[in-house]
């Protein structure tokens, strides 16, 4: 499996923003699709993920309640909408795919796209 992720850009504080990932191959119900963002001098972080199966979704603690995760399995595409955006959202945003939520369970990752968020 390959993914390619999309829509990051430059947004202000309180816009929304939507990032989407496709992905290339078979996705298996089990496969935990996920996003993980990481700022200049920071850790990589968990952001938000999705089993692909059932629809389960997870989010980190500074995200919950702004951003969603979505998923269309005929498109094979998943889906960040990130509301009341805020500047320490700015960050490179990974979509990865993996069997579980923590970052070692994750194996497969696209390539980052920028979001900065300005005050």
């Amino acid at each position: 499996v390959q993914l390619q992720a999309s829509g990051g850009g430059l947004v202000q504080a309180g816009d929304s923003l939507r990032l989407s990932c496709t992905a290339s191959g078979r996705i298996f119900s089990s496969t935990v699709m996920g996003w993980f963002r990481q700022a200049p001098g920071k850790e990589r972080e968990f952001v938000a993920g999705i089993r692909w199966g059932a629809g389960t979704t997870y989010y980190g603690g500074s995200v919950k309640g702004r951003f969603t995760i979505s998923r269309e399995k005929g498109k094979n595409t998943q889906t960040l909408q990130m509301n009341s955006l805020k500047p320490e959202d700015t960050a490179v945003y990974f979509c990865a795919a993996g069997t579980n939520y923590d970052h070692a369970d994750f194996h497969t990752w696209g390539q980052g796209t920028q979001v900065t968020v300005s005050s």
